[in-house]
C-alpha cells in the first residue's frame, strides 16, 4: 500500500473536487470537503460520515414511500382524495364521524374512522379499527344493488384529509391521527329510516308506504344474503332515504361473510331491541339473526314507534330470551302483515323465513284498500294504536 505523508497528504485536501458516490445509490454526497487528488487519493477525516447517513436516511425514505404509495394504488378501491371536499358532520356514530362531501362533483358521505378523541388509542385498539375498516370497504365495495348505499371509495390511511374544525381558529388537523381512514359513499338527502317514523310517529304511514319501505329493505337484505352475506345490524337506524323515500341499506362496520360453520359465528353483534334471541344468548347464528331484525323493523314502520319503550336494555335483553318478548301488535294491523312479523321473529331461527321468501310475502300483500288501516285521505292516525308516547 503505498501511502503519502506529509506535503504529499497535504496536497490530497486541496485537490480536486469530490465526486463521491454512495452504495450504488446514484447520488452524489456533496459538501464533504476537498478529500481527493488526481490520484485518488482520499482523508477519511476529511468525510463527513453524518451528512452522508442523513442523505442515505432521506434517500431510502424517498424509495420506502413510493413503495408504499404503489402498494396502496393497487386497491381497487383507492380514491384520488384530491378530488374530495369534506364539509359539515352529519352525524356521530359507534365506528366513526360522518360527513357530508362532494368527490368529483358527486354529493357523498365521508366516514372518518374514530381514533378517540385525544389520539391516543393504544396499538391492539389501532388495530381492531383497521380491521375493522378493511373488513367494511371488503363488504363494500362488491356490492351493487338498488337497496344498498353506493360504495364510491376508501382511504386505508393518509395525512392528507382535509377536515373543517369545529373550531375556526385551530387547526382542521389536529384532531385527527397521522394516517386516518374513511370510507366515502353517496349521500342521501332523506336521512335516517328512524328519523322519518319518528317525524310520523303521530300521523302513522299509509299502508302503500308501509309495505313499499318493508318491500325495499326486504329486497336489499335478500341480495346481500345471495352475496353470503350477513348484516348483523340491521335497525332504522342504519337505513337511508334518498330524496324520493326509496330505502338504502348502510352501515357495514360489522358485515361479515356468513362462514360455513355456524359455530365460526358467535358473541353479541347488533343493537339490543333488534338482536335475535340467540345473539343475546351468545349461541351460534347465521344470516336469520337479520331476518329477526327486520321483524322488529318492520313492526317499526307499522307503528312508527319504538319497540319495548318503557324497558331498560337489560329487561329488554333476558325477557326476549327467557320470556319470548315481543313487540306489542297493534289490533288494526292487517292479519298478512302481522304474520310476517311473527314468522320473523321466531324464537326457533331455523322456522324463519328466509328474506327472499319475506319479499314474496310482501308483494302479495293488497294495499289497494290501505289494509285495514290509515287510508290515504285520512289525516288522522290510526285510533287502535297504544296512546301516543313522549312530546
Amino acid at each position: 500500500m503505498d501511502l503519502k505523508t506529509g506535503e504529499e497528504a497535504g496536497s490530497v485536501v486541496t485537490g480536486e473536487k469530490s465526486d463521491f458516490r454512495v452504495g450504488g445509490l446514484g447520488s452524489k454526497v456533496k459538501d464533504v470537503g476537498s478529500i481527493s487528488n488526481k490520484d485518488g487519493f482520499f482523508r477519511a477525516d476529511m468525510i463527513d460520515i453524518k451528512n452522508i447517513d442523513i442523505q442515505l436516511e432521506k434517500h431510502l425514505s424517498r424509495v420506502w414511500s413510493r413503495d408504499r404509495e404503489a402498494q396502496r394504488a393497487k386497491e381497487e378501491w383507492e380514491i384520488d382524495l384530491s378530488k374530495l371536499d369534506t364539509r359539515n358532520v352529519i352525524a356521530h356514530g359507534t365506528y366513526g364521524t360522518v360527513y357530508r362531501g362532494v368527490y368529483d362533483e358527486q354529493d357523498v358521505a365521508v366516514k372518518i374512522l374514530d381514533w378517540g378523541e385525544d389520539g391516543m388509542a393504544t396499538a391492539a385498539e389501532t388495530a381492531a379499527l383497521r380491521a375493522s375498516f378493511r373488513q367494511e370497504v371488503a363488504v363494500w365495495h362488491k356490492l351493487d344493488h338498488p337497496n344498498v348505499t353506493k360504495f364510491v371509495g376508501a382511504s386505508m390511511g393518509t395525512s392528507n384529509l382535509n377536515i373543517p374544525s369545529r373550531n375556526p381558529s385551530s387547526d382542521s388537523q389536529n384532531s385527527l391521527p397521522s394516517r386516518a381512514c374513511c370510507v366515502v359513499v353517496e349521500y342521501l338527502p332523506g336521512g335516517t329510516l328512524k328519523q322519518f317514523l319518528i317525524r310520523n310517529r303521530r300521523k302513522k304511514l299509509v299502508f302503500k308506504i308501509v309495505i313499499q319501505l318493508a318491500l325495499d329493505l326486504s329486497r336489499g337484505l335478500s341480495y346481500l344474503h345471495s352475496k353470503k352475506i350477513v348484516h348483523r345490524d340491521v335497525k332504522t337506524e342504519n337505513m337511508l332515504l334518498d330524496a324520493h323515500r326509496n330505502l338504502k341499506i348502510a352501515d357495514f362496520g360489522v358485515a361479515r361473510v356468513e362462514a360455513q360453520n355456524p359455530r365460526d359465528m358467535t358473541g353479541e353483534t347488533g343493537t339490543l331491541g333488534y338482536m335475535a334471541p340467540e345473539v343475546l344468548d351468545g349461541k351460534p347464528y347465521n344470516r336469520r339473526c337479520d331476518v329477526y331484525s327486520f321483524g322488529i323493523c318492520l313492526w317499526e314502520i307499522y307503528c312508527c314507534d319504538m319497540p319495548y319503550p318503557d324497558l331498560s336494555f337489560a329487561e329488554v335483553s333476558s325477557a326476549v330470551v327467557r320470556q319470548n318478548l315481543r313487540p306489542e301488535m297493534p289490533r288494526c294491523c292487517p292479519s298478512s302483515l302481522a304474520s310476517i312479523m311473527r314468522k320473523c321473529w321466531d324464537a326457533n331461527a331455523e322456522k324463519r323465513p328466509d328474506m327472499d321468501e319475506v319479499v314474496r310475502l310482501l308483494e302479495a300483500i293488497d294495499t289497494s284498500k290501505g289494509g285495514g288501516m290509515i287510508p290515504e285521505d285520512q289525516a288522522n292516525g290510526c285510533f287502535c294504536f297504544s296512546t301516543a308516547r313522549g312530546p
